[in-house]
């Protein structure tokens, strides 16, 4: 997830799918002192501006430090202006494109290799070549399932691992890579598919063995393939039938073949944080679950519910390190229109504090308007305000904005381990609050405590 970002952008794309550099682009650090700093840089990021720029930092808050991408011509510009209202700004990275090729590097060691690592990030055919292997080696607990076909036909493919094969199981859901540029999340789910067929780990083993799980490492199959063919920052899917030119917005017209998956669903579509601007990086599309993917989600949803007792749907995005708790629309007070926020919200806290523990990672846990910033058309929020489904969150993985959607793959593994450490800390806490019960409206003692809790410590 990410701002409405509809005039900015940061590069010269053609429609004739050329691959897009982002050589000697510059990366430009500012300090907010005040209120004011804020805004002046909020209205950077949220208006219309005579800059090419796009700001990395997800959340624009006083002493956080805010990163801006800008072309080399801009640089220049973007520098005078930020003195002339105050602001200073410190070039802390030189050429953007040198960080993308290290992420599409590989170790030498593993330059020949078949086998499938996580010292690096795997393109959409290796993915697929790796989920048909360990399927085929763990045919007695891994099948490979299909939620439907994206735009351009690409079959959407997920692995199910049942261990006991219960009637009427416990269910798990994973969204993974529904936004393109988010290289992190599929490396995350992959290895979580990895970890609940072969960890020796007695809570990881436990929480494979007693939820059927559905994870489908890439949602948005033609956004992940592009990203690694022809331009690496790219966001939405690659929906071409709302064609438009994006000259007058300073973009190239290519910014138009993509919807935003994520805003593209039927709950409270085009409320607000999304666009019905094709140029848009938030375009939430003609209507709502007007994609194809969107509509395979939603209907793969609704049909794990026929098969059993469909407790978790839990999403991975980067960047900004939080857990989410629905809805991204609602703050202060009226988080409490969710009937089990509190438990959600002990859930997210205690998962934070556990996945801290490993690589003293802080998370952060709250609303998207609370914490981030409001958004409506979501997946995560339509499985929960329309399916219904009990423990539904979404991760905000590394970073806070040093590398943004580039994270180094040395931080792969790491990033890994302190997830599955935060998601068997909120199974263990969903365990004691009754959550495997067959019910969609679980509402405990212990969440009525919680929510009241909040209710105090509400400023107004």
């Amino acid at each position: 997830m990410e701002p409405i970002i509809i005039l900015i952008t940061i590069l010269s794309i053609t429609a004739s799918a050329e691959y897009v550099s982002y050589k000697d682009y510059k990366v430009i650090e500012v300090l907010p002192k005040s209120e004011k700093d804020v805004k002046v840089l909020n209205d950077l990021k949220f208006s219309d501006s005579q800059f090419d720029y796009y700001v990395w930092s997800e959340v624009v808050s006083v002493n956080r430090k805010v990163k801006i991408m800008v072309e080399p011509k801009k640089q220049a510009t973007l520098q005078n202006y930020l003195s002339t209202v105050g602001l200073e700004g410190e070039m802390i990275i030189e050429d953007v494109q040198s960080l993308i090729d290290q992420q599409m590097q590989r170790p030498a060691m593993l330059s020949n290799s078949s086998e499938y690592n996580w010292q690096y990030y795997q393109s959409m055919e290796e993915i697929a070549e790796w989920m048909e292997k360990i399927a085929s080696q763990y045919s007695d607990v891994a099948t490979i399932v299909t939620a439907g076909s994206s735009n351009q036909g690409h079959v959407i493919k997920g692995i199910k691992i049942d261990f006991k094969k219960k009637e009427n199981p416990v269910i798990g859901m994973i969204e993974s890579g529904l936004h393109a540029r988010e290289w992190i999340t599929p490396a995350t789910a992959t290895w979580m598919i990895n970890e609940f067929l072969t960890s020796s780990n007695t809570e990881i083993r436990n929480l494979a063995e007693n939820v059927v799980w559905h994870i489908f490492p890439v949602l948005n199959p033609d956004g992940y393939k592009y990203t690694f063919t022809d331009d690496r920052m790219w966001r939405k899917n690659r929906n071409t039938k709302n064609h438009v030119s994006c000259s007058q917005y300073n973009l190239s017209d290519d910014m138009s073949n993509g919807v935003d998956l994520n805003r593209n669903f039927g709950f409270l579509w085009m409320v607000i944080g999304a666009s019905q601007n094709p140029c848009a990086q938030t375009y939430a599309g003609p209507a709502a679950f007007s994609e194809p993917e969107a509509r395979a989600i939603a209907n793969y949803v609704l049909g794990l519910q026929k098969e059993g007792n469909l407790v978790y749907y839990l999403a991975l995005h980067s960047y900004s390190q939080m857990i989410l708790v629905p809805y991204s629309h609602l703050g202060g007070e009226d988080v409490l229109q969710l009937p089990n926020y509190g438990d959600l919200y002990e859930m997210s806290i205690r998962g934070a504090a556990k996945l801290k523990e490993r690589h003293n990672t802080t998370y952060t846990v709250g609303t998207s308007l609370d914490i981030l910033y409001p958004v409506t058309g979501s997946g995560f929020d339509w499985v929960k305000g329309e399916a219904n489904v009990p423990i539904v969150l979404l991760y905000e993985l590394r970073d806070v904005g040093q590398y943004g959607f580039l994270l180094p793959a040395h931080e792969i593994i790491p990033n890994n381990e302190e997830f599955m450490d935060s998601l068997v800390e909120i199974d263990r806490v969903a365990r004691t609050l009754n959550y495997y019960q067959s019910s969609a409206n679980v509402f405990s003692i212990s969440s009525l405590l919680i929510t009241l809790t909040i209710l105090s410590m509400i400023v107004y």
